[in-house]
Parts: C-alpha cells; structure tokens; sequence
C-alpha cells in the first residue's frame, strides 16, 4: 500500500513537471523526446533508490541512491514552485492571447508570449527548487545542532537535579549515512558529558551484515549511567530484527524491550522505561505499556523511551512523567511539517500531553531525500530539575 501511493504520488508529479517544463517550454521535436525522455530517466532513477536498497542489500546502492533521492527533492520543490506560480500564469493568459512577442527582451521574434511565459516560469522554478534543495542538502549533511533543554519533574529527588540526558533519534544509517556519521554524532554526544544516553529508534535501514561495522563507534558512547535504546519503526523493516538487538547489545547498549530499570542516586531513584516501537506488531513485538512501567519505585519519576510521540496517549494515562520520542524528523522538508503535525501530538520541541511532559526530537539523520529544510538536525540534551 505504501509503494502504491507513493508511486501515485511520483506519477502526478512528474506529469505535472513534464507538461510545465517540458511541454510548454518546447515545440515538438528532437529535444522535447529528449527531455521527456531524461525526465522518465529521473523517475526510473527515484524508484530506484527508494525500492533497490531494501531489495537488493546496500551494496553498491549509494551510486544511484545518492542522485535518485537527490532527485526525489528537486522534483518535490519543482512541483511546488511551479504550483505558486499558477497564478501568475492565469493572470498573463490574456496577455498571452494577444499572441505578440514580448516589448524590450532577447527572446527570438518567433517565439510567442505563451512560450516566453512558460520558460520564463520554468526558470523561475528551477532557480528556487535548486537554492532550497542546496541549502537543505547542506543543513542535512553538517552536523547537528546541540540543544540544550532544561525540563522540571515534580517527582524529582533533589538528588537528580542536573541530571543530563542526550536524546538522539533517526540516524538511518544505510545507504547514504555511515560510519563517519556515527562517529560524529558519539563525539558530540560524549563532548556534553551526559549522564544518560537515550537512543529512540530508527537507527539503522539495513542488516547486521551491512551496517555493522559503521555502527562500531556506538561502542564509544561513555555516559556515567548507560545507554539505552528502544526500536523504532526502520529497525522493522529487516527481515529480523533479533540480530541487531544483540548488535547493540554486544556495543554496550541496553535495550528495553517493553523493560524498565531503576537509574539510582542512592538513595533516590529515576524510573527509565522504554517501549517497543508500534511497528512491533507487525512482528508479534508490539509496544506493551503495562509491562514496561510494571514493578516502578512508586514515588520516583518515570521517563518514557518510545519512538512516536503518539504512543504519549498510552504513557499519559499510565501517569509517565515524560516521554522521549523522535520518528517526525521535525517535518524534514517543508512544508511536510504541516502533514506530520497532523499525525502526531508534537512535531519538535518540549510539550505536555494531560499531566505527561513529551520531548520530540528532530533526529540526527534523514531518510529519503538527504535534505533538510526548515527542521535542522539535532541532537538534545534534557537537564532535569526539581519542580
């Protein structure tokens, strides 16, 4: 169902980007066939790159990975900037009528308004899709932003105040990220020297055999009281996903699996919890809220790892005092903002769901496109404090 939408979707866009950029921007002829003919190329090229790394393995996929989602964005703004454009092309269609070439240009006499005007639209679209597609090229491939979040717990024993924790989601490891994108974010993750590192999902789009070795400086990672990691969606879309759970494991990460420890500042105690991610279902290991918060120090506060901030619904009713999630990647490319919003509780940012506190972070990766406007990369560091 994914791949038929997303196909859909594909489809409507390129014909659109076809008939005002190609159609209307050329007479019939040797280089309409030829533009025509690169712009199926670049449609054959995005498929590609979305269906080929989970079909055919990582290996030797970042060659067309890299141009077909590169692609993928330009032609998402093409679209967009063309769509602004609409109706400064309805409001010249009378001038356009008037079929004479247009005073004081170096356009060619023969070629009329119409044509004039709809190359000078395409242009105009490719100028913006390109500057925002470059620009958000660069904010996703430099490095993180470092936030520093300070978040008040009622329950909060004095002894905890200070208490740091670097939250990092949505590294997506694969085709387009590795090695050197974990080593990164691991320096810059110890260099705020955090007492808890929490990993909410979607760390990895590939196999043990694959990533493993660009996801050996997790190994690194030196909190004074552990990391801990809960799956997100991505890591369900392997085969298995048992083995990467024994991966991270074996790189000194815990893993809660519908679990829970007690972080100890004797003789106080931080309740830490995390959930499976909902697409666990999908492989009989959906979240189970009442047995990660079972057997919980009663008076201490609990926070919650879990991937989407919709799972909040479940943690507020179980009186969480504060969820960590990831998964929306901030919206990634405006104004895709606007459709995940609409999906989750919270895009980014510290919010609070009934008497549950939820921080959502932007991630430190991307998926897809490797392109990010308006949602900046990050990676957070939440000091609590005593309310």
């Amino acid at each position: 169902m994914f791949f038929l939408i997303l196909g859909s979707i594909l489809a409507v866009l390129h014909a659109y980007v076809w008939k005002r950029m190609v159609k209307d921007t050329t007479r019939r002829g040797r280089l309409r066939r030829v533009l025509s003919a690169a712009l199926l190329a670049l449609l054959v090229l995005l498929i590609a790159a979305v269906v080929g790394p989970r079909t055919l393995g990582l290996d030797g996929a970042s060659w067309y990975a890299w141009p077909g989602y590169l692609w993928f964005a330009l032609v998402v703004y093409l679209f967009l900037a063309l769509l602004v454009l609409e109706p400064v092309r309805l409001a010249l269609r009378p001038w356009v009528k008037r079929g004479q070439p247009p005073p004081d240009t170096d356009e060619p006499a023969r070629v009329g308004r119409r044509m004039f005007l709809a190359r000078t639209g395409a242009v105009a679209a490719g100028a913006a899709a390109v500057g925002l597609v470059g620009t958000g090229l660069t904010t996703a491939l430099g490095s993180p932003n470092v936030l520093r979040v300070p978040v008040r717990l009622s329950r909060l024993d004095p002894a905890f105040t200070g208490f740091r924790i670097a939250v990092v989601s949505d590294i997506h490891l694969g085709p387009l990220l590795g090695r050197a994108h974990i080593e990164r974010i691991v320096r810059m993750i110890n260099e705020t020297e955090p007492d808890l590192v929490a990993v909410v999902g979607d760390l990895v789009d590939g196999t043990v055999a694959e990533l493993g070795p660009a996801a050996a400086p997790l190994r690194d990672l030196a909190p004074r009281d552990g990391t801990f990691f809960v799956t997100g969606n991505h890591e369900y879309f392997v085969e298995d996903t048992a083995p990467w759970l024994q991966e991270l494991e074996r790189l000194g990460m815990t893993v809660l699996r519908n679990e829970n420890t007690a972080i100890r500042r004797a003789p106080a105690v931080l309740n830490l919890a995390g959930v499976n991610d909902v697409a666990g279902a999908s492989r009989s290991q959906p979240p189970d809220f009442d047995k990660a918060l079972a057997g919980l120090a009663p008076a201490a506060p609990t926070v919650l790892l879990a991937h989407q901030p919709i799972q909040v619904a479940e943690a507020a009713q179980r009186g969480v005092d504060l969820q960590l999630s990831g998964h929306t990647h901030g919206g990634q490319m405006w104004p895709f903002h606007y459709a995940v919003a609409a999906a989750q509780p919270a895009l980014a940012g510290l919010s609070t769901v009934q008497d549950t506190q939820l921080y959502v972070t932007r991630g430190a990766g991307f998926w897809g496109p490797p392109v990010r406007v308006g949602a900046p990369p990050d990676i957070s560091v939440l000091t609590l404090t005593a309310d």
